[in-house]
């Protein structure tokens, strides 16, 4: 059945949605007039507008418009599909953005020792380096915070703005882009929290961008349009045997292979002659600040060069299936159809999808699925069908449906029955598909489906695990869901509860067993449990008590992974579920009868409990030998204090810090000690963190605390903590003794279930680079992840009760207001700073003018509300020469800068230009940037007398209109008849009247104006002539007029504004048709102007 019909759907959503009014947003038209760019003054043909093409993307409709968003959470995020981008620049003329939530602040530093928004201005610096190697030339920061690593999605939310929906949701409809790409949002092992986040991001953005009743102020206030974007895809796949050379985007075996894959190769070669690998490459180095300018350079030989693969998550318009086949591994692939003309494909602009109200179906039972066609706004579709396809053994009817036509800009659903065969695999993805066929072309869609038994049994889900897969539901992407293992951490030798979630997918109540079947080594008291009674879409719970009984068994990343399988009966059904135990180390911490000796030195019986091996890899290069790297700890208890010593094995002493640079311990050669008190934490927001240099280059060690509970230096942050270290001569390595009381972690101490890790980070160079990551408890990315370290227990003791201290998540962000390169960048596309609204045109504040006076730079700026002003003055090459930053009233007009001395004295001052922004009180910003003047700016005088002719005694007016560009004029303007002075007035507006009756003798009389000129407008004058006959002459008819004047400033024409009545607009013009003709000129500036 097809129905026509106008869409319109909103799915739920976890994040705030604006459904009201935003406050202080501008007018469409005010919003178009702040954030438009300035026009063209001429369009060459190579230029022209034109439409998109099987071979290029449609023109550009202003400097803002993109085909291709990035997003991303830190600079450098971006960096590996970078070859891709620029390929698609070079070859379709395609336009990418990126937005990059934060700037990395929270990150390490190899080129200097700036953190925080220091940190943040370097590090996008890099990014928009290394992005401009791809000829992408907008770089969209959030301005959120990049607070440390961690694996947990829940805690950079929560660490995150509230508005960052709505502020991506802005510049996408800012920029319009087609395609939007973004990182992967799944919480697997290692995966960084704030990349998972980003990732949510985008897809909700994804869904809601096009809908006009989400964050509705921005298109009824801010002028904005919804934006349907038409494609989405992950920057990565999951898969294996990915090759190299032309062939390898379709050599690639993918972990599911009803996904969408498309493989780009990185060896063709660009037009600057090097492979786009090498280009990427090049690219990547920019990132010094990371440790990444010393990366080797990409293999010379295009056949050692492989691809870069993306998924396609969702699509709303026709695509080629991502096989890895021939047919989908055309560099064009991703972009058709979205930015690219499909060959043989459904007209441009059409809309095509296949969904339906169920993803996860029972064999036999039947579903709906829907294919959606909606046809171009400009054109409609004739003679459409659509022809679903199923997989072998299934059913579907009808088996074609004849649409016929489609009216311009009208949507078509048309419902099929889909039923899996009886025998299908469960617990698999299937693909159902539909080929559209219209006038002209074809298009297909399709979507992937569960097939799942009538009742299954599964592991529970980590928290983070079932979060994700919660928001999958919640934001309509089921097919994202189970990618990351069902897993659960088991202290060896100990016993935990493993619960199974028990589902009935069916339409009918179950009953049955579950069952595990467990590896050796482990037991369960039971491995059977009942269910019974278990309504259709119902699920419950069963409980397994398992103990590992074997302590031999590896742990850790070295074999510590154990698989088993969980067995569901349902009549006479049953079905098999994977799953998994991972072990962790245990150490059994005892009492000293003394307290260590804090020395440096691991003396024998001061410590109970080691030597324990902490020489795993976790990260990074294996050692080379036993003597590159490795190390043993060794722990003891002392009253409520707890010490741990760490024995490091190292052939090469690292980069040493200065002592003002104790942090980011893993640039260098450090240790990192990990408590988890309670053993429970969901992230490592709740736990103890300290990380000890060996050494600084005053000779002493340091220490401090980092991404944990409370961060900063070891004194103010770990109260009662002690240090010692010593560095073995000749160089071998060092010692790490640490003394912790209890009542310096975050919580109190579980005694049965401490989580402990003990991390080695090891780097042989001298560019703050680490190469090796050793540890006790070792998987990817565990210094995040509190869930897979290692259990410590303590015998007798009753930890001291330590009230829980919340986490501090409250870092500095560099805001891009005070970012130089944001500014520029907002007052080039129009779009708005940091995501946010613009301020209303009654409430900004823009830079007019710039130059320089003796030692001073001068600016003209136009302030329209109080607010924050940051002000910059750049040189050519965008380095900062001075800056300031001050709060402003309505009304300043000037802002002065003192240069730095020798510049001052220069000839020719550096500074080319200056970038401001301006926060308004009332709320919202503005960016501007001007060129560097001359001088102050130029003004024109224009006089009017009216009537020109009178007889004596008669009324007779003057009035003086001064005219300038950009501001207002202020200031007084004197008036002479000849050399005499006839009277001085303030300008109001612009203008100001005299009376002269009875001021002036019998005849013509030659007038002038002189303006004095003010605080940033040049002076200038204007004259005139004013007749006065005798009392017994027939006053002879005039035409009303005047004359302009000579002004201040250089070239350029004003556009003047009569404020002076009838006459002074005679004169007004009349000074308008000297400038034209040379007589006079303003300078005309190139400012330009955006708001936030």
């Amino acid at each position: 059945m097809s129905t026509q019909r106008s869409v319109q759907s909103t799915p739920p959503q976890r994040r705030k949605i604006g459904t009201a009014l935003l406050a202080l947003g501008c007018s469409g038209a005010l919003a178009l007039s702040l954030a438009a760019p300035l026009p063209a003054t001429a369009v060459d043909a190579a230029d022209a507008p034109h439409p998109a093409t099987t071979t290029q993307v449609a023109s550009h409709s202003s400097p803002a418009d993109l085909d291709i968003m990035f997003v991303g959470a830190h600079p450098d995020d971006e960096s590996g599909r970078l070859s891709v981008y620029g390929e698609w620049a070079e070859t379709f003329g395609a336009r990418t953005g990126v937005v990059t939530v934060t700037r990395g602040e929270g990150g390490g530093n190899a080129v200097g020792p700036e953190e925080g928004p220091a940190l943040g201005l370097i590090r996008e610096a890099e990014e928009r380096g290394a992005v401009s190697h791809a000829s992408i030339e907008d770089v969209y920061n959030l301005d959120d915070v990049d607070f440390y690593y961690t694996v947990s999605e829940p805690l950079t939310r929560e660490a995150w703005s509230e508005e960052s929906l709505e502020k991506l949701v802005r510049v996408i409809r800012s920029t319009t882009p087609e395609v939007v790409v973004t990182m992967d949002p799944a919480p697997t092992p290692g995966n960084h929290g704030q990349h998972q986040e980003a990732a949510l991001l985008a897809l909700e953005a994804y869904r809601v961008a096009g809908d006009p009743a989400v964050f509705p102020g921005q298109i009824q206030d801010e002028g904005l349009q919804p934006w349907t974007v038409s494609k989405i895809f992950l920057n990565n796949a999951r898969g294996s045997g990915a090759g190299t050379g032309e062939r390898c985007p379709t050599v690639y075996t993918p972990v599911r292979p009803t996904q969408n894959i498309y493989g780009v190769w990185g060896g063709r070669t660009s037009a600057a002659g090097q492979t786009w690998a090498q280009v990427e490459r090049s690219a990547q180095k920019q990132y010094a600040s990371q440790g990444w300018a010393g990366f080797p350079d990409a293999p010379a030989d295009p056949a050692a060069i492989g691809c870069d693969f993306m998924v396609q998550v969702e699509s709303r318009v026709p695509y080629t299936r991502g096989d890895l086949s021939p047919a989908a591994a055309s560099l064009s692939t991703m972009l058709k159809g979205a930015s690219l003309v499909a060959d043989g494909g459904l007209p441009f602009g059409t809309g095509a999808q296949l969904t339906g109200p169920d993803f996860q179906i029972v064999p036999g039972q039947s579903t709906e699925a829907t294919v959606t066609v909606s046809a171009p706004a400009g054109s409609g579709l004739s003679n459409v069908t659509v022809t679903p396809q199923v997989p072998a053994g299934w059913t579907v009817a009808p088996a074609t449906a004849a649409i016929g036509t489609v009216a311009p800009g009208a949507t078509v659903d048309t419902a099929f029955t889909v039923t899996p065969a009886t025998d299908a695999p469960t617990n698999s993805r299937s693909l159902v598909s539909a080929v559209i066929a219209a006038e002209g072309g074809t298009g297909y869609v399709d979507r992937e489906f569960e097939v799942v038994p009538a009742v299954r049994g599964t592991q529970e889900l980590l928290p983070q695990v079932r979060a994700f897969q919660e928001w999958a539901t919640a934001n309509n992407y089921p097919q994202m869901e189970g990618f990351v293992a069902p897993v659960l951490t088991l202290p060896s030798g100990g016993t935990r509860t493993v619960v199974v979630d028990v589902q009935n997918f069916s339409a009918a109540s179950q009953s049955g067993e579950v069952s595990i079947a467990l590896p050796a080594g482990f037991t369960a008291t039971q491995t059977t449990q009942p269910y019974a009674g278990l309504a259709a879409g119902a699920s419950t719970t069963v409980q397994f008590e398992v103990t590992n009984g074997d302590t031999s068994l590896a742990t850790s990343n070295v074999g510590g992974d154990y698989a088993y399988t969980i067995t569901t009966t349902a009549g006479a059904t049953t079905s098999t579920a994977k799953a998994a135990l991972e072990l962790v180390p245990t150490a059994s911490i005892g009492e000293s009868s003394a307290a260590p000796t804090l020395d440096g030195v691991i003396t024998p019986g001061e410590y109970t409990t080691g030597p324990i091996d902490i020489s795993r890899l976790w990260e990074g290069s294996a050692c080379t030998s036993a003597a590159d790297c490795g190390g043993q700890a060794y722990m003891t208890r002392s009253g409520d204090d707890i010490y741990i010593a760490v024995n490091v094995i190292d052939d090469t002493l690292g980069t040493v810090l200065a002592e003002n640079d104790c942090k980011r311990h893993w640039r260098t050669d450090s240790v990192e000690i990990a408590l988890d008190p309670a053993g429970n934490s969901e992230n490592t927001s709740t736990t103890f963190k300290a990380y000890v240099f060996p050494t600084t280059q005053g000779g002493q060690a340091c220490f401090g605390r980092d991404a944990d509970n409370n961060q900063g230096e070891g004194a103010a942050v770990a109260p009662g903590m002690e240090v010692a270290t010593s560095v073995n001569e000749p160089y071998t390595g060092y010692v790490v003794e640490t003394k912790i009381p209890a009542s310096a972690l975050p919580s109190t101490i579980d005694p049965s279930a401490m989580g402990l890790n003990i991390f080695v980070y090891d780097s042989d160079t001298q560019d703050l680079s680490g190469q090796t990551r050793l540890g006790w408890s070792t998987w990817g990315g565990v210094q995040g992840d509190p869930y897979r370290w290692g259990v410590a227990t303590f015998d007798g003791w009753t930890p001291p009760a330590v009230a829980t201290q919340a986490p501090r998540l409250n870092f500095d962000a560099l805001s891009s207001l005070a970012s130089p390169q944001s500014i520029e960048q907002s007052a080039r596309t129009g779009v708005p700073l940091a995501g946010k609204p613009a301020a209303t045109a009654a409430n900004a504040g823009t830079a007019v003018q710039t130059w320089v006076e003796g030692e001073t730079l001068l600016s003209a700026v136009d302030i329209r509300s109080a607010g924050l002003v940051r002000l910059f003055a750049l040189a050519e090459d965008g380095t900062v020469v001075a800056s300031s930053e001050q709060s402003v009233d309505a009304g300043t007009r000037r802002i002065d800068v003192a240069l730095p001395a020798t510049t001052a004295r220069a000839e020719t001052p550096p500074v080319a230009r200056v970038a401001m922004s301006f926060a308004s009180d009332a709320g919202g910003s503005t960016a501007s940037v001007v060129p560097l003047a001359e001088s102050r700016i130029a003004s024109a005088t224009a006089v009017a007398v009216t009537p020109a002719t009178v007889r004596a005694g008669e009324a007779q007016s003057v009035s003086v209109s001064v005219a300038t560009e950009g501001l207002p004029a202020t200031g007084s303007v004197e008036l002479f008849a000849g050399t005499t002075s006839l009277g001085a007035g303030e300008l109001v507006g612009g203008s100001v009247a005299f009376d002269l009756v009875g001021k002036l003798p019998i005849g013509s009389n030659g007038l002038t104006a002189r303006y004095s000129g003010d605080d940033v407008t040049l002076a200038s004058e204007g004259g005139a002539t004013a007749v006065v006959t005798d009392s017994s002459t027939t006053t002879p008819p005039v035409t009303p007029g005047g004359t302009g004047g000579t002004g201040g400033g250089s070239a350029g024409g004003p556009s003047l504004t009569n404020t002076g009545g009838a006459e002074a607009g005679w004169a007004a013009l009349a000074a308008l048709a000297l400038i034209a003709a040379g007589g006079f000129a303003l300078r005309r500036r190139a400012g330009r102007m955006s708001a936030e």
